[in-house]
């Protein structure tokens, strides 16, 4: 008998919420990345959902890259959301490490020309094991040029370069006179968590 009730109590709890559609920003293009249900449109604001960047431009080859999104407002039964970071997969990055080398990591700090903080975690993969100096020279190199081009460009700018790869590029041209690199990744991003630089 209570089992009864409480199973009729389920949908009718389930029947009052409401299913909202949720799509990336704009600068991704607004792309369909899921659904999520609430009873009040004001509850869904302020969610996170996660998918990767292979399903948002359709492309396979990039799965390994995991982005965040947070839920900025409501319209109708669609969500709108604002990126706030992206991770890359450990599998992934297990990959890329290999023996007799260096992996240098640098966690910066950027901030856009509209004003947005971003923390950014840089990695380096040597082709050969590097020193001390070598390794703080590198680290150095990375963070002026992941936060020069930080500020050239708005947030968005800063967005599209950390999806195309575009700044692991230039990273990877501007420490390759400096030592021989095999690769160079934003391994993290972290939007609006900087500490005063």
């Amino acid at each position: 008998m209570a089992k009864k009730k409480q199973a009729g109590r389920r949908v009718e709890g389930w029947k009052a919420k409401s299913w909202y559609k949720v799509y990336t920003p704009d600068s991704l293009g607004k792309a369909y990345i899921g659904d999520t249900i609430a009873n009040d449109p004001e509850n869904v604001v302020g969610r996170v959902m996660q998918t990767t960047l292979g399903e948002i431009i359709n492309d396979y080859a990039r799965q390994n890259v995991k982005m965040k999104f947070r839920v900025e407002n409501v319209t109708g039964d669609a969500a709108y959301t604002a990126f706030i970071g992206h991770e890359l997969t450990r599998d992934y990055l297990r990959s890329l490490v290999k023996r007799r080398t260096s992996r240098i990591d640098s966690h910066i700090p950027v901030t856009t020309k509209d004003g947005k903080k971003v923390e950014l975690t840089v990695t380096c993969y040597t082709l050969t094991r590097a020193n001390l100096s070598q390794t703080h020279a590198i680290r150095g190199l990375m963070t002026q040029k992941a936060q020069d081009m930080a500020r050239e460009g708005d947030f968005n700018a800063l967005l599209n370069g950390i999806v195309t790869g575009e700044i692991s590029k230039e990273i990877f041209k501007a420490v390759k006179p400096l030592f021989p690199v095999r690769r160079v990744e934003i391994i993290k991003s972290k939007v609006g968590t900087v500490r005063a630089a």
